[in-house]
Formats: structure tokens, sequence, C-alpha cells
């Protein structure tokens, strides 16, 4: 049987809507072209799809059956489309990122690699910032979407929306390993040294609050410019430092430092995607947001 593919896109605009008026006017044809090819497909096909009612109208029970296939085929065809139109407009371009250390190594740095792959003549300009530098920039206009940790100050002009939970443990090097066997307070580290990010970082703001919320004082003895710097410095005996179980796990050598059993918790944090409100994406950045989007929602932690 060959009907006209028109007549079926016809049926799913009226079926859809529910309505022959706005499927005429989605059609940008008049409603008795779209009433005459619906006649058409119904004479083709040997039944009736539609029945007119004082609810408007209606599907019948064939009409029913041919628009749950009419509307996998119809959305199949959508989907390839806004794909091919996508690809064009992916072919060169240029997406900016301010991201944190975090961000990058717990989050962007694999979504990227498919990015890549997918995307090739894109090119992508990543600068690393701490969260509040990368927000800076994205208000700026300097980058396009910050990928950054919580905490974040909310912002009229600004969308922040969180896409993977991480955790962090407390690290220390072999001169501190006696602490290793037991569990630690929080009281008993703040009588060593810490290594932390600046006074001007989320990071700081973050475990200031939760000392802070056991009666303490942060006193950071060595402050750290990015978060993949506190390892290393935790290994060479400089103090305690906090670092995400992302970092711990990809450590080949973990018999230079040992992880500490802690008294309370440390809570988790968020990495965040941020765009601006006010701005319109590139199709390039629009493409990077849709795969962010995709990670929070293949991961099982997000929240």
């Amino acid at each position: 049987m060959q009907i006209s593919y028109d007549y079926y896109r016809v049926f799913y605009h009226v079926a859809k809507f529910r309505s022959f008026t706005r499927a005429a006017e989605v059609l940008l044809n008049s409603q008795p072209n779209v009433t005459r090819a619906v006649k058409n497909l119904e004479s083709a096909l040997g039944c009736t799809l539609f029945v007119r009612s004082n609810r408007g109208v209606q599907l019948t029970d064939e009409g029913e059956r041919l628009y749950a296939h009419i509307r996998l085929a119809f959305e199949h065809i959508q989907r390839g489309e806004e794909e091919l139109a996508l690809s064009k407009s992916l072919g060169s371009g240029i997406v900016s990122i301010g991201a944190s250390e975090t961000a990058l190594h717990c989050l962007l740095l694999p979504v990227l690699k498919q990015y890549k792959a997918a995307h090739p003549g894109v090119s992508i300009k990543v600068t690393n910032h701490s969260s509040p530098q990368a927000i800076a920039a994205l208000k700026n206009g300097i980058v396009d979407i910050a990928v950054v940790t919580t905490p974040l100050d909310p912002s009229d002009v600004l969308k922040i929306v969180p896409v993977k939970t991480f955790r962090e443990a407390a690290v220390c090097g072999s001169s501190f390993s006696h602490l290793a066997d037991r569990e630690v307070t929080f009281a008993e580290l703040a009588g060593y040294p810490i290594v932390c990010l600046g006074a001007e970082t989320k990071t700081h703001e973050f475990y200031a609050k939760l000392f802070a919320g056991y009666g303490l004082t942060l006193r950071t003895d060595i402050e750290a410019a990015t978060a993949d710097q506190i390892l290393p410095m935790v290994k060479n005996d400089l103090g305690i430092g906090f670092v995400p179980e992302e970092f711990i796990r990809s450590e080949k050598d973990q018999q230079s430092f040992f992880v500490l059993h802690l008294a309370g918790e440390i809570p988790p944090r968020m990495i965040c995607m941020v765009k601006r409100t006010d701005t319109s994406l590139s199709p390039a950045a629009k493409e990077l947001e849709r795969m962010l989007l995709l990670a929070k929602n293949t991961d099982d932690t997000a929240l």
C-alpha cells in the first residue's frame, strides 16, 4: 500500500494537537486542505481515524493504534533532522570554558574527550580558575560556560545546574601517619598544619564553615593555588589536606600518604555547570551544555 507521506504528516499533527485548526497553523496550510488530507488517508486505509465531539477532535481506536506508530516515526525523523543541522553548525567554532581544578579532573575532562571526538572541528579553550574567578570570567563574557564546585552564590544573571556529587577526604604524609591508626576529631586537626586553597576561594570558605561548626577556626599553614597541588604538598609532609576522593583513587603511589578516619563527616559537594541567563549560547557551547547535562543524567550520585 502506497500512501502519500504528506497524508501521514497531516495526520500526525492533527492527532498531536487534537485540532484541525492548530494542525493547519503549524503546517502553514489551510484547514480545508488538512481536512481533505485526513479524509484521503481514511479512504486509503478504509477506516475512520477521527471523530468530532463537544470535547473537540478525538482519535478512534484505529486512529490511536496508527498514531502510536506514526508518532515514533516522526519523532525519529525530527531527531535525525536536528542532528544533521547540529552537525553542520558544529563543523567549526570555538567554545571557552572556565573550570576549577576539581571540576576539570572529576567531570570535565571525560566530557571534553567525548565532545572532541564527536566535533573535531570545534576549538576548545579551557581556562583554569578558582570557582570565584571562573564565575567572574563568565559574568564578564570571557568564557561561555563555567564548570565549578560548590559553595556558589546565587545570582539573577546566572543559571546554576548541579551535575555531579563528589566527596573529599583528609590525607596526611608519613610524618603524621600516627593519626591514620585511629579516629581523628576536627579539634585535633586544628592543632596540626593545614594545607588548603587560598582564603579567596570557595573551598576555603567551605572548610572554614565546617570548622566553625565545631567551634574551631581554620588556620591555613600552606596555601595551594589549585586543588591538584594539595596532595603533593601533603606527601611531602607540609601538612594535612583535604582532597577529592577521585584524586586519591587515581593516585598510583598511595603508600606515600594516608587517608584519615574523621570523627565527623565532610559534607558532599557538587560540581556545577553555570551559564548566563541574559545571553544565548553558541551552537558549540550549547552542545557542550547538552553533553554536561547528559553526564548528570548518567551519574548515579548526582542530585
